[in-house]
């Protein structure tokens, strides 16, 4: 694929990606799908997305088809003097720095926010890390089964199940990654107004818990607590999709007004005045019984029936779509070395400018050639040597 010049938002910014896994390079996706020069850094054994998941070449697998693409690769060794100048021609021409090394890696590799802003100080330097970098647990390798844990996943599934478990997706390493990039946004912002750039840090850990207590912290809010964390709607064991005739069906009548409409088109019009359904305070109260008498009452009619009938009535409703359904919205996209491919595109849309796959995923270092040229001819000359 010939590059495309970029349309979105972002275009004309470089950032430097200096990420592995899922949480980083998810983040900075984003910020390639908005138009930026985004150029990945890879050690000699690249990273670990590149084989995540299976997929159709060594390098490239289905989850890295999608997560790498927007960037260029530049396969660096920063042992040898000549790479890590390029790197350093990097990070002072950066608008963006993107890490999630662990705090002793970055010193140790001597490209901290204070080394990499002494010589770049309008860089905006975001630094994922699995704790806070002043916490005890500062250095410890965290990924998002660890984050889980520790965060209250677990304990929410357990409250729910009576098992410990994890959520079936990768979240505290999207949730963090979506936080990456509003964390970047904001400071880009802040710089337009001042000039200045700045250190931005998002800890997958504080992240998640953020995101968990958005509801959960519930009763718990107030000091001292009127009651324990955990919001009781959530954690309803019946709160599923609900078996039809046919199929299932994921109904969620929510105001008042709603119910009552439900309760007479299904023939239940007795529930109207039980105080268990009169109120939301009632129904998150007594959500496990509410849940219940909803499937109940939705094992009446077919799928098809049933979302004529809630649709008239303007209660949410939806089938269950499963994942091979799903992929079948997906476009699909060509890439030079693995062939076609389902292309999961950026969901964001701008009237003036748009997204785009502009850069398909690259190969490990396929332009590390490119970036030392480039490097070599800076037209942003550093500000000063790389710091001893």
């Amino acid at each position: 694929m010939r590059p495309q010049q970029p349309s979105g938002p972002l275009a004309g910014l470089r950032v430097v990606d200096l990420t592995t896994v899922v949480m980083g390079p998810l983040a900075v996706q984003v910020l390639g799908d908005l138009g930026a020069d985004v150029v990945k850094v890879e050690d000699a054994n690249g990273d670990l997305l590149r084989e995540l998941g299976g997929g159709p070449h060594r390098e490239l697998s289905g989850m890295a088809l999608n997560l790498l693409r927007n960037r260029r690769s530049a396969q660096l060794d920063l042992k040898d003097e000549t790479d890590r100048a390029a790197l350093w021609s990097l990070l002072d021409s950066a608008d963006v720095v993107v890490t999630n090394l662990r705090p002793m890696s970055l010193e140790r590799a001597r490209i901290t926010y204070d080394h990499v802003s002494a010589r770049n100080p309008q860089v905006v330097y975001c630094q994922a890390a699995g704790y806070a970098p002043d916490s005890p647990e500062a250095n410890r390798p965290a990924y998002d089964d660890i984050i889980q844990a520790g965060a209250g996943v677990s304990d929410i599934l357990f409250r729910l199940n009576g098992e410990t478990g994890f959520f079936p997706t990768i979240m505290a390493d999207k949730v963090s990654g979506l936080m990456i990039t509003n964390g970047v946004l904001a400071a880009l912002y802040h710089r337009e107004k001042t000039g200045i750039g700045q250190h931005v840090v998002v800890p997958m850990h504080d992240t998640v818990r953020w995101f968990l207590f958005a509801e959960h912290l519930a009763e718990a809010t107030t000091v001292p607590p009127y009651g324990r964390p955990g919001y009781g709607r959530m954690l309803a064991r019946n709160r599923r999709p609900h078996k039809t005739r046919d199929g299932w069906i994921a109904v969620l009548p929510y105001s008042n007004a709603n119910w009552l409409d439900l309760f007479r088109a299904a023939d239940r019009p007795e529930l109207a005045s039980d105080p268990m359904y009169m109120t939301v305070a009632a129904r998150v109260k007594n959500a496990d019984t509410v849940y219940h008498e909803l499937g109940v009452m939705m094992g009446q009619r077919t799928t098809t029936e049933w979302l004529t009938i809630l649709d008239a009535l303007g209660i949410p409703a939806g089938p269950v779509r499963t994942l091979d359904e799903l992929i079948e919205e997906l476009p699909v996209a060509e890439h030079p070395v693995t062939g076609m491919y389902r292309h999961n595109a950026n969901p964001l849309q701008f009237s003036m400018t748009p997204t785009s796959l502009h850069r398909f995923a690259p190969l490990l270092g396929e332009h590390t050639t490119e970036i030392r040229a480039e490097a070599a001819h800076a037209l942003r000359p550093a500000s000063g040597r790389d710091p001893e």
